[in-house]
């Protein structure tokens, strides 16, 4: 009998649904229709493919409340999160559309001739998307590498295909071509290192935890095969002691709570100027205190569950190793069936404990003291991580001397914004290799080809 997987709503651990489970044949096979189909694709006319994929994106804006309540049952997420998630998937395949016909190469000034560059498509790309935002991460790699002429083969995570294959189902729909965008549903061990393993997927994206990410850097090195990795964070929020406190603190919660803070760019580490600290946690505890923690469906509800009994296990394991040296400041959660937490604020911890250091991806967070400019340069900088962070202050000059030294790929002053999709999104140091999104995102899905024309008689 094949394996399935088992989708359980993470706010009532009710089965939602089974799904078959993609074995390594399934991924030899879907690879060989994709290349077929990826052919005829890079065929066809820049404006005839953003014009296919504008369509596609038509058809998620008609299905956007659909696919959010699906998003809702399968992972857990507030219903206004869910609905932003789903309209990200249609402004990207929009924004994505229009880069087809603006995938310019060069002309080079040479002697004896002309030389010009030219961007072609990889062929068949793999894309293994995680389950702390399926729909959005998904189509990060999705709608650039169609755009750029690609086909893609996408495996969701293990506890998150639902969306993923409604999407596949809506591009068909749309009028995409048959097997050029797949969804497969399985395991990493299986489908993921089959994906990550296949001679005929040109590149591999993957987004998770830093661990895997390092596996498949590995795997995809003996075959020379490109990667793009976006990995763990711990991610770093500066309040300056000259900062709008009211404004940083009433921001704080939710830069670490949203999506039950199952996010790598979650400002998990808030970092506060000694002289205002202690005001600082005056104005955020019952900032904390006041999160409604509820049923995804409520439209008053900030924050849901997590996604996992395992992932629960997990937050509570640090929170507990923490007790010892910690004081705690807590929320309010729903008891009862559901994978609830919590939010919580850990105070009085080490600045090198395992809770301050490394990636929880729960609702927790830790707040330290810094002295100056360059401690907190200093803390900042103190995790192998490198994709997030926020500066707050008012002095102009010290919120760019600290944008240049925070080793981040992505940096907000008074503000938590860390991703759009008109600029480019990656990490520092193990926090990941690459650039998604912005200008340049579909180059990333590219070859450029030199071709010299002599002009000399």
């Amino acid at each position: 009998m094949p394996h399935e997987l088992h989708v359980l709503n993470p706010a009532t651990e009710e089965l939602v649904a089974t799904v078959p489970a993609a074995t390594p044949a399934d991924v030899d096979a879907a690879v060989a229709r994709a290349a077929g189909a990826q052919r005829a694709w890079a065929a066809l006319a820049p404006a005839d493919r953003a014009r296919a994929l504008r369509r596609f994106a038509a058809v998620v804006d008609a299905h956007v409340e659909e696919l959010a309540l699906l998003e809702v049952r399968e992972a857990g997420h507030t219903l206004g999160n869910a609905r932003w998630e789903a309209g990200n998937v249609r402004d990207l395949l929009d924004y994505a559309a229009g880069g087809a016909e603006r995938l310019n190469g060069r002309q080079i000034p040479v002697p004896g001739g002309l030389d010009i560059t030219i961007l072609e498509p990889l062929g068949v790309v793999g894309v293994i998307a995680p389950w702390n935002f399926p729909m959005p991460i998904a189509a990060w790699a999705t709608a650039p590498a169609l755009a750029a002429g690609n086909a893609v083969v996408l495996k969701p995570a293990e506890t998150t295909p639902l969306t993923a294959l409604r999407l596949a189902e809506l591009a068909l729909e749309a009028g995409l071509p048959e097997h050029l965008f797949q969804v497969l549903p399985g395991e990493g061990p299986v489908a993921g290192a089959a994906l990550v393993d296949h001679p005929g997927v040109a590149k591999v994206v993957f987004t998770g935890s830093t661990r895997v990410g390092k596996q498949i850097m590995a795997k995809a090195a003996d075959q020379v095969k490109r990667v793009t990795l976006e990995l763990g964070g711990k991610s770093p929020n500066i309040v300056f002691a000259d900062a709008d406190l009211e404004a940083a603190a009433a921001a704080a919660p939710m830069a670490f709570l949203d999506n039950s803070g199952q996010d790598c760019c979650a400002r998990t580490r808030i970092l506060v100027q000694r002289p205002v600290y202690d005001r600082f946690l005056e104005l955020l505890t019952p900032a904390i205190e006041e999160i409604v923690v509820g049923d995804p469906l409520d439209e008053r509800t900030q924050m849901g569950p997590l996604i996992s009994r395992a992932q629960l296990d997990r937050v509570r394991a640090y929170v507990t190793d923490a007790a010892e040296h910690a004081e705690t400041i807590r929320g309010k959660a729903p008891e009862g069936p559901g994978f609830w937490f919590p939010p919580t604020l850990l105070t009085g911890v080490p600045e090198d404990a395992p809770c301050a250091v490394e990636e929880i991806f729960g609702p927790v967070a830790v707040v330290l003291p810094f002295e100056d400019e360059a401690d907190a340069i200093r803390l900042a900088n103190a995790t192998p991580y490198g994709l997030s962070g926020s500066i707050w202050t008012r002095d102009i000059g010290r919120a760019l001397r600290a944008s240049r030294a925070v080793r981040a790929g992505n940096l907000s002053v008074n503000s938590h914004s860390s991703v759009r999709y008109w600029t480019p999104f990656g990490g520092f140091g193990q926090s990941g290799l690459g650039r998604e999104l912005g200008p340049d995102a579909l180059t990333a899905f590219t070859e450029t080809k030199n071709v010299f024309i002599s002009t000399e008689a």
